[in-house]
Order: structure tokens, then sequence, then C-alpha cells
């Protein structure tokens, strides 16, 4: 989130509108219902972990052990675990 003035994207008569209601103060004004992204769909991360999720299970199918997974993934075993008994 980054702050902008108010004054070089408003229209004087908006502005003067808002000013009503709140004067001098920050205000957070939301996203648009239509426009949120979900996490990790706008930096890639979403995409990376489900290819290297879908890496990580297809490994283990062909016999790589998931002590084997983990070193090679830098994760837990736990961690291994549940990616490759998830149901995805």
């Amino acid at each position: 989130m980054k702050y902008v003035n108010a004054k070089s994207i408003f229209p004087k008569e908006l502005l003067k509108e808002i000013q009503k209601y709140v004067n001098g103060e920050m205000v957070y004004v939301p996203i648009s219902k239509g426009l949120h992204m979900k996490w990790g769909e706008s930096s890639g991360s979403k995409n990376y972990l489900n290819h290297r999720n879908h890496e990580i299970r297809q490994q283990f199918s062909v016999g790589v052990t998931i002590d084997q997974l983990s070193n090679q993934f830098f994760l837990s075993h736990d961690s291994i675990k549940k990616i490759v008994y998830s149901k995805k």
C-alpha cells in the first residue's frame, strides 16, 4: 500500500466533499471486489509453490523418499509429508 496525495488524484469538487468527512487524515481505500487478487497471484508465489509441490509429488510417485525430498527442497520431513499425502 502506498501513500498518494488526494489533491493529485481527485477533482476539486470531490476533494471538497471528502474533506467534509475527514480533513488532513489518512484514509484507506479498499480495492474493488472484482479487482482483488488472491494470495500469491500478483507476485507469482502461488504458481511457484504449485509447480514445486507438483514436482515433489511426481518424484515421490517414482520412489524418491521423503528424506531425500526434504534434503533436495530444503523442507522439513513433515512439510514433505503434507505435500505428498494431500488430496491435490
